[in-house]
């Protein structure tokens, strides 16, 4: 067990390095001899774990693909409100966790294209579900289509994911917060402007990454198709909406 528990923590290691150095100077710049020695291993015991780069850039693709699994995980929120929390706490680990930045840049790379687990595809895929629950459940402004408001929100992640990369302001909450009391008038109604919170949960904290990689994929982290909504931070939808002029960053 303690044999088993030393390669977990020295793949672990690895995969922690390489991304901070893939995320740092680039896939084709970085070394596996840099990698190895900054994860404190020797060369061998890279390669025991790790043939090629290429399948170490496939594992930090993997691990950051579990963290975007935790991040949209369900929650005790109306769907639209829990793609407000996931878009904050997205932008909020893009900031703060190489292994999730250097994933996301690796498998947008075109020659990886085949290989790589598309994050940006399964952050839109999930994206588009929950807003398509809001739409079902009547949540959004009669003339407003889900897909639309799906496009805007992958959109402008996408874009606080990139002008991070030279600004890291752009990965804090306040622009982000912005965005969402700009749009959540035009897509829910000033009716209902009241039962979301712009700023996403305050009491919130990012999911805890986990202790050892396993290997294992989880789920998407999306709601079951069950047909029923989750209520605002409670496990009932509201009944009346509120009367108009409520502002986007009350609370229910």
């Amino acid at each position: 067990m303690a044999k088993q528990e030393r390669a977990i923590r020295t793949r672990n290691a690895l995969v922690e390095s390489a991304a901070a150095l893939f995320d740092r100077d680039g896939f084709e710049v970085a070394s596996l001899a840099t990698i190895s020695a900054r994860a404190g291993v020797s060369s061998g015991a890279l390669h025991f774990h790790f043939p090629s780069k290429a399948a170490l850039a496939d594992a930090v693709v993997a691990a950051a693909g579990e963290r975007l699994v935790r991040i949209t995980r369900e929650r005790e929120a109306l769907p639209l409100q829990t793609v407000i929390d996931a878009s904050h706490e997205l932008v909020q680990c893009l900031r703060s966790d190489a292994v999730l930045r250097a994933g996301f840049d690796l498998s947008a790379a075109p020659e990886r294209a085949r290989t790589a687990r598309d994050l940006r595809r399964q952050w839109r895929e999930w994206v588009e579900s929950l807003v398509l629950r809001s739409e079902q459940a009547g949540l959004l402004a009669p003339d407003v289509a889900a897909r639309d408001v799906a496009a805007a929100v992958v959109a402008v992640a996408a874009g606080h994911e990139a002008l991070g990369h030279q600004d890291p302001s752009w990965l804090e909450r306040a622009p982000l917060t912005r965005f969402w009391a700009f749009v959540l008038p035009r897509v829910v109604g000033a009716a209902r402007v009241g039962l979301f919170v712009a700023s996403g949960d305050p009491e919130a904290e990012p999911a805890p990454a986990p202790v050892a990689e396993t290997g294992a994929v989880p789920g998407t982290g999306a709601a079951p198709e069950t047909g029923a909504v989750p209520g605002a931070r409670t496990a009932t939808a509201p009944e009346p909406a509120p009367g108009p002029g409520v502002a986007a960053e009350a609370r229910p």
